[in-house]
């Protein structure tokens, strides 16, 4: 979708960009819980019985008036994943992934850890088919405005919760090309949240927002193809894998 496509985005953005100078810099607490028996495949059902149901991870976005960086808190700590049967208990570690943002180039660069290997991936920020309600809520303290889309490639609904009164191209994980910083998702109805708990402004020192830098430099293209024949490799039957 291109800017001049949408006139009630251009508004949006020029009123963000009107506001957000009230805060420039500062950090933003997130908390991301997903839904775990939602994202087992039916051939492992059984596994319900041995993990709880819902998972909780802490991120922080940090931002300065030209780029921001989220990635886990520094406290993250591996989650115990139930006790079933025979005192069996499962362990599922913090994703170990880091999304920075230029927001005056609109370049993203990625670093992701997939089964102990580190890539960097890096892409150009590209607009959603974003479409816009009426509707507002609060949250952390802001006004936001409600936005969503359909992801038809991944086959989610997606809905944010983004406000004017921050910056614009900023949020948390991927979604960060809302006219406004994004406080909160929802994917297919709480099949994973996030949500802004709490905002700080205040001055971020230079290495808060450093871009990433170690990992095997690829684009989003290669990397998508790379997971692709992982997860076919690892499960050649053609089954449902997720990466938690």
């Amino acid at each position: 979708m291109k800017f001049h496509k949408s006139l009630f985005f251009i508004l949006l953005l020029g009123m963000a960009a009107s506001i957000s100078a009230q805060i420039s810099q500062g950090v933003i607490n997130y908390e991301v819980r997903m839904d775990v028996h939602r994202s087992l495949p039916p051939e492992r059902q059984e596994l319900k019985a041995m993990i709880p149901q819902f998972r909780t991870d802490n991120f922080q976005l940090f931002f300065t008036p030209t780029e921001s960086l989220y990635k886990a808190t520094e406290d993250q700590v591996h989650q115990p994943m139930g006790g079933g049967g025979g005192g069996m208990r499962m362990m599922m570690r913090s994703p170990k992934t880091e999304t920075h943002v230029d927001r005056e180039t609109r370049v993203r660069t990625v670093f992701q850890d997939v089964m102990g290997r580190n890539f960097l991936i890096t892409d150009t920020l590209s607009i959603e088919p974003w479409k816009f309600g009426n509707e507002q809520m609060e949250i952390a303290g802001y006004m936001c405005m409600m936005a969503w889309y359909t992801d038809t490639v991944a086959n989610q609904e997606i809905t944010a919760w983004f406000s004017p009164q921050l910056p614009p191209f900023m949020g948390p994980d991927k979604y960060v090309t809302l006219p406004g910083t994004v406080l909160a998702v929802d994917i297919n109805n709480g099949e994973r949240v996030w949500v802004a708990r709490q905002i700080e402004a205040r001055e971020v020192k230079p290495a808060e927002v450093r871009k990433p830098s170690r990992g095997e430099k690829m684009t989003r293209e290669e990397f998508n193809k790379f997971v692709e024949e992982q997860m076919q490799r690892m499960n050649p039957g053609g089954g449902n894998i997720r990466i938690f």
